[in-house]
């Protein structure tokens, strides 16, 4: 009963819309039934927004879809992998802090999958400073050794960051050079935009396939790569 209701309701809704004069159309006793039912299920309701929701999700990314899986300005892990997975972090987010450890282990022992790193910064001028080093990272081995070293510091402040590029054979003076050029200030910019587009409001957030992954459960990310690696047989 609940599926032909809701179905019908919402074709009844739909016919109405930019017609103003198809509403005085609606038999009035259907449409008692349809506001009943829905008061007195009022779930229904989420059930439908979350399904929107979700529609406008995968509409975006698919939208996106370049700009998030092969911009030549991130860093990828990976490269030849069957699937991909887009992660956008902060090196002094908390949270991202939390799941890094996680993503590196999944890109190490999941050679078939890729994995993007997009720098959404958004905790200030520290965190654009270490991803403006690891953007002149001249190996995947010395990004993945600047991106566990930053994502292990807290906090991660100035002094500590240029320790850590020190130590790992980057020069803090030329990630400055780095982070105050048009094309890293840029891509900042752009990362913002895609985030935006996506409804992405703040860090860490994974893409994989059609699926939008918000937070630091790795739980729901492992079981998105298994579900396209699946996919791809």
């Amino acid at each position: 009963m609940r599926p032909m209701i809701l179905a019908v309701a919402i074709a009844a809704l739909l016919s109405g819309c930019g017609q103003p004069e198809a509403a005085t159309r609606v038999d009035p006793a259907f449409g008692a039934k349809v506001r009943a039912y829905l008061l007195a299920n009022p779930e229904v309701l989420v059930e439908v927004s979350n399904a929107l929701k979700i529609k406008q999700s995968r509409e975006a990314i698919g939208a996106y879809r370049q700009q998030l899986e092969r911009d030549p300005r991130d860093r990828v892990l990976n490269p030849s992998g069957k699937v991909t997975v887009v992660a956008l972090f902060d090196y002094n987010c908390g949270y991202c802090k939390v799941i890094a450890p996680e993503v590196l282990e999944l890109a190490r022992t999941h050679p078939q999958v890729r994995f993007v790193f997009k720098d959404m910064v958004i905790f200030g001028d520290t965190s654009a400073f270490a991803a403006a080093a690891t953007a002149l990272a001249k190996s995947p081995e010395q990004y993945v050794a600047l991106h566990r070293a930053f994502m292990a510091a807290k906090p991660l402040n100035n002094e500590v960051a240029a320790r850590i590029m020190t130590a790992q054979g980057i020069d803090p003076a030329a990630a400055r050079a780095e982070q105050a050029s048009a094309e890293r200030k840029r891509y900042f910019q752009d990362v913002h935009v895609i985030a935006s587009g996506l409804g992405i409001e703040g860090t860490p957030a994974f893409i994989i396939g059609d699926t939008l992954i918000p937070g630091a459960d790795p739980e729901p990310l492992k079981a998105a790569i298994a579900a396209e690696l699946r996919k791809k047989g």
